[in-house]
């Protein structure tokens, strides 16, 4: 892996009326890894990527693209998976690609493209009747027509089954494995630790953390996490800082930092272990403990 930045950030702002959607934004994404963005609603990631993207102006501050100001080379090296992608009517995935890869005059062929997204079983059929997962990887081959140094994904498993997501995870794999260069934005904390080699978390137009996904974890947590059946608790309660998880079994959750004295306080005062299960922090607790558990809008 490089340690070249191929995108630099800089004191990036976007500001309305009536809100600051972006306060001063720094950060650089090196070359040839995947960089996720993440944030609750409203956080400003995604005014942030549209701004990296060349969509949106800037109301202030620069973006670099191999160290020169965002222009031409960069709109040439770019891709971009959009989250919600309107493709013309009755065409099938070969002549979407044909069509979008007559753009450029330079690019993947069509059987590197059909082989890298996995094409090839639906490559004849309307675009229009594909199945989510299958349509996430004809946008995907879209964005890869120009052979581009960094691709933007934008929510790409957004409303997949888990078989459907965890083939895209492999299809993002493999273009890291190219060398090139992924920025990500997703809701789903399992994807971001799964596939990001660096994450930056944004709320409120900021960047409040920023690292590799185990260096935030090591960085903010010294503790692991006990559940159990709120049932098999018993008396025990008293004694154990707890709380409790609406499930279908409610559930008793425990924050230990050290799990032989938690567990041995729990047999004490007669807790059954039986359905104890123990994990490490998550990426989901780090997001909720510096985001907060409000609902946004």
């Amino acid at each position: 892996m490089q340690n070249t930045p191929i995108i630099t950030v800089r004191n990036l702002q976007k500001h309305y009326p009536e809100v600051k959607a972006v306060d001063g934004v720094n950060f650089q994404v090196n070359s040839g890894i995947c960089f996720g963005l993440l944030g609750p609603n409203g956080a400003g990631k995604t005014t942030t990527i549209e701004m990296m993207e060349g969509i949106s102006k800037p109301t202030g501050g620069e973006i670099f693209y191999k160290g020169r100001r965002q222009g031409e080379q960069f709109r040439s090296e770019a891709g971009i998976q959009f989250q919600h992608t309107a493709l013309q009517d009755f065409l099938t995935v070969r002549e979407n690609l044909n069509f979008f890869r007559a753009l450029y005059p330079d690019g993947l062929g069509m059987d590197e493209l059909v082989s890298i997204c996995r094409l090839e079983n639906f490559l004849d059929r309307d675009a229009n009747k594909l199945s989510g997962g299958q349509r996430q990887r004809m946008l995907l081959s879209i964005a890869l027509v120009n052979d581009p140094e960094v691709v933007f994904l934008d929510e790409p498993t957004t409303g997949l089954d888990p078989q459907a997501r965890l083939n895209f995870w492999d299809l993002v794999n493999s273009i890291k494995a190219r060398g090139k260069t992924v920025l990500l934005t997703t809701h789903y904390m399992e994807e971001a630790y799964n596939l990001c080699d660096e994450i930056a978390i944004m709320d409120h137009g900021k960047v409040i953390a920023i690292g590799s996904p185990d260096e935030l974890l090591s960085k903010h947590f010294e503790d692991v996490v006990i559940e159990l059946p709120e049932s098999d608790l018993g008396e025990a309660a008293e004694h154990v800082t707890h709380r409790r998880l609406e499930k279908v079994t409610p559930s008793v959750e425990i924050v230990s930092k050290d799990v032989n004295v938690t567990l041995q306080t729990l047999m004490q005062h007669g807790a059954s272990l039986s359905n104890l299960s123990v994990r490490p922090r998550s990426l989901e607790d780090l997001f909720l403990e510096l985001t907060g558990k409000e609902l946004r809008a």
